[in-house]
This record gives C-alpha cells, sequence and structure tokens, in this order.
C-alpha cells in the first residue's frame, strides 16, 4: 500500500494517457446531487457493454467509489515501487473495470484527508500518470462538487477531455449550481456532452403514482438555456440507495429497476453524442 500523507513514494512519470481514448468527468456545482451515483453506473454499464473501463475517484475529501463498487470488506490497492505502478482494484464481477481511489489507502474509513492544493493536485497526478490503467476505451472521472482545485487539475492533467457531463437535481437551488458548472465547462474550454436530472421523481410501488418530490423541469431549464442535450432523468428509489451501501451498483444488481432501465437510456443517448 502506498503512502500518501505528505510525500509519495513514487515519483511521477510523464504523462501516459494517449492509451485512454475517451475521458470523461462528472460535474456537479454542489453536492449531493448523485453525482457518484452516476459515476460509477456509468463506468460499470460502459464496462457491461464490453468496453475497457477505468474510474478515477478524485473527490479526495469524500471518496465514495469503492464503498458503491466493492464487497464489504476493506480493498486495498498495491504499489511496486520500483516499477513505479500502482495497480487498480477490479470487482469481481466486471472483470474490464479498473478502479482507483485513495480510500483504499486511508488508515480507517473516518480518516480525513486534510490537503492543500498542491498535495491534492501531486495525488491526482499519480492516479493518473503512476496507475497501470492499460488500454482503455473510457476513463470515467467522479470529481468532487464544485470548481476547485481536484477539478482544475483533472481538466489540466487529463487535457483535453471529451467533455463534462453535469449532474443536478430539479429544484431552482440546484439548477444555479448546475448553470455555474457549465459556465466553468465553458471557460477552460471542455464540451458538456449532456445533463443528467438525478432524483428526478418518485413511483409510488403501491398505487404506481409519480411524485415531483424536488419540483420538476431543472433539467429541462438548464438543457434549453445553453443548448445541452438532457441524456436523463433518474427516479428515486430506495433499492440504489440499498445496493450501493452494499457496494452493488444497482445497473448491475437491479437489471429490471426503473433506475436501470433509465440509466441504460442515458448511456445509449451518450455513445450516440460521441458518435460511438
Amino acid at each position: 500500500m502506498i503512502n500518501l500523507e505528505y510525500k509519495p513514494e513514487l515519483k511521477v512519470k510523464e504523462n501516459n494517457t494517449s492509451n485512454i481514448r475517451r475521458k470523461i468527468a462528472i460535474l456537479s456545482g454542489k453536492g449531493g446531487v448523485g453525482k457518484s451515483t452516476v459515476a460509477v453506473n456509468l463506468a460499470c454499464a460502459l464496462a457491461k457493454k464490453g468496453y475497457k473501463v477505468g474510474l478515477l475517484d478524485a473527490d479526495l475529501h469524500g471518496p465514495n467509489v469503492l464503498k458503491m463498487l466493492a464487497p464489504e470488506e476493506k480493498v486495498l490497492l498495491l504499489a511496486d515501487p520500483e516499477k513505479q505502478k500502482i495497480y487498480p482494484y477490479t470487482p469481481p464481477y466486471l472483470e474490464n473495470l479498473k478502479v482507483i481511489s485513495i480510500a483504499a489507502m486511508l488508515p480507517s474509513e473516518d480518516a480525513p484527508v486534510v490537503w492543500r492544493g498542491p498535495l491534492k493536485h501531486k495525488a491526482l497526478e499519480q492516479f493518473i500518470k503512476d496507475v497501470e490503467w492499460g488500454d482503455l476505451d473510457f476513463l470515467i472521472i467522479d470529481l468532487p462538487p464544485g470548481t476547485g482545485d481536484e477539478v482544475l487539475s483533472i481538466s489540466h492533467l487529463l487535457k483535453p477531455l471529451d467533455g463534462f457531463v453535469v449532474v443536478i437535481t430539479p429544484q431552482e437551488v440546484a439548477l444555479a449550481d448546475g448553470k455555474k458548472a457549465v459556465k466553468f465547462a465553458q471557460m477552460i474550454n471542455v464540451p458538456v456532452l449532456g445533463i443528467v436530472e438525478n432524483m428526478s421523481y418518485f413511483i409510488c410501488p403501491k398505487c404506481k403514482s409519480v411524485y415531483h418530490i424536488f419540483k420538476s423541469g431543472g433539467g429541462e431549464k438548464l438543457s434549453q438555456t445553453y443548448g445541452i442535450p438532457l441524456l436523463g432523468k433518474l427516479p428515486i428509489d430506495p433499492q440504489v440507495v440499498e445496493l450501493e451501501d452494499k457496494g452493488q451498483p444497482p445497473i448491475v444488481f437491479a437489471p429490471e429497476s426503473e433506475f436501470t432501465k433509465v440509466f441504460n437510456e442515458i448511456v445509449d443517448k451518450l455513445l450516440k453524442n460521441l458518435e460511438l
């Protein structure tokens, strides 16, 4: 296990991302909108389709990707200082998915990462350049909320990004933050490939009535304002929470759910927009 506490043990090499065909970052203007859920399920959905996929957890202060993907036991990443390599984690149910997260390098689940910008940049640089990614069709990056250090570092280290997917929820406050995320993408000349509206509606399991708990229309407004495709609207589904808490992404473990149905449509639209 590599020690990233203050002085990374591995010497960072030159950029080795030429073996990655597509680099897509999941962006949100605020926390709590389900960005990690979108990132994890997008990576799994692409892997299920046969693509070789990497998933980079760039949320250093709140790394949740492994918890949503891995069994309950602690995941440890292997490092080889002599070969200057870090070996990613592969879930047993998706052999063509490779995952890297600082969560696997921390001494405990509740250990905080107390770093300033330069240390965060260095850690992300190692995750990109020292990880044995191999040949990838896609690298999906789960960014932290907002437009701070980590987002800027990823945008620089993986330049050029193929694009962002912006995740919002329907209410006005989330829409305002979503606009900031789109503006940020425009400022750094990275295209927004699409918008995903999460927690869009709830279907009553008894009467099948549809309820818009967090209002409705946020995704359409953002899409129309900036001319960006609305990829889809994901439902509120308690089963999604239960499965992800057990390390079982619903796109894999709940194939018949409404969530999975909508998410597969989102992935198909994204691939079409990428002309794949």
